[in-house]
């Protein structure tokens, strides 16, 4: 039991609600998109009111190489429910060539999983014993994921595995291959207005096939707000400012959309911060509204 448990919760990858702002998370091909050096700080804490309810932190950092068709990336991730935690550290590699009116970039990634629980400080009730809980796991995983990522002014298109490969130190620590589709378009509505309607399927190697359907518009290229569908069960209200020239704040808020959920939480918060450095800019790099 304890073993299938542990295989269970190192299946699913972390997903955000905002994440057409942080690509790097689910693409490594998405590394050096932006015209210089772009930092990303994210946190997400779900279903609150519920006690042991998950919750996610992630610092992502990329850059394209001055005068190269080459984009790196770094990757920290912070996953967790209950007495279950999931660390990872990730490394991406991208080489981007012009097509056509865009870029496209062929992306690579390696690193490290940590899956840490201390099952033996949880509280099963008064005189209640379970084997299964009884031992703590720490268990290490090797992974290594690919990606393509194409992008122009108006357009992008993703489709990436950043879970492909696994080398596993233990047979009970199992994850399932992840695939990610996701595309999106800016329509210009007039100088003050733009509308990115986005859409990612995520299919899992065991779980229902998920829909995310998201549209965010742009107030004079300052304000975003948007909202987000997913898979009948998630709506979401999300919005980004443009502090500076640099830096960005991001916001959303989930409401559960199944009465189940929804009578014993007052939905999730995710915050997002991006900062992009000016000390040099790429001639291989898309806008900052993808």
């Amino acid at each position: 039991m304890m073993a299938g448990h542990a295989s269970l919760q190192a299946q699913q990858q972390a997903l955000f609600t905002q994440y057409m702002f942080n690509g790097l998370a689910i693409n490594p091909a998405y590394a050096g998109s932006h015209e210089s050096m772009s930092i990303t700080a994210l946190a997400r804490k779900q279903w609150l009111g519920i006690d042991g309810a998950p919750g996610t932190q992630t610092f992502a950092v990329h850059t394209p190489i001055p005068n190269e068709k080459i984009g790196l990336g770094l990757l920290l991730t912070h996953d967790h429910i209950g007495p279950v935690h999931q660390y990872s550290l990730k490394f991406a590699y991208a080489y981007r060539i012009p097509v056509g009116p865009g870029k496209l970039s062929m992306g690579l990634q390696g690193g490290v999983v940590n899956y840490n629980s201390k099952f033996s400080e949880l509280y099963l009730g008064p005189n209640v014993q379970d084997p299964s809980f009884s031992a703590d796991v720490n268990q290490f995983m090797y992974d290594f994921g690919t990606g393509l990522y194409y992008a122009t002014d108006k357009f992008y298109l993703g489709l990436s595995v950043p879970q492909m490969l696994a080398i596993k130190t233990d047979d009970n620590f199992n994850p399932s291959k992840h695939y990610f589709l996701n595309t999106g378009y800016l329509f210009d509505l007039n100088r003050s207005l733009k509308l990115k309607p986005n859409v990612l399927f995520k299919a899992v190697q065991g779980a229902p096939l998920e829909v995310d359907l998201n549209t965010n518009l742009l107030i004079r290229d300052v304000l975003w707000v948007g909202a987000s569908y997913r898979s009948f069960r998630t709506i979401s209200a999300l919005t980004e400012l443009q502090l500076t020239d640099q830096l960005r704040f991001g916001y959303a808020y989930d409401f559960p959309a199944t009465s189940d959920l929804g009578s014993a939480t007052a939905g999730s918060h995710e915050i997002m911060l991006n900062y992009r450095f000016t000390f040099y800019k790429s001639n291989f790099s898309t806008p900052r509204n993808f």
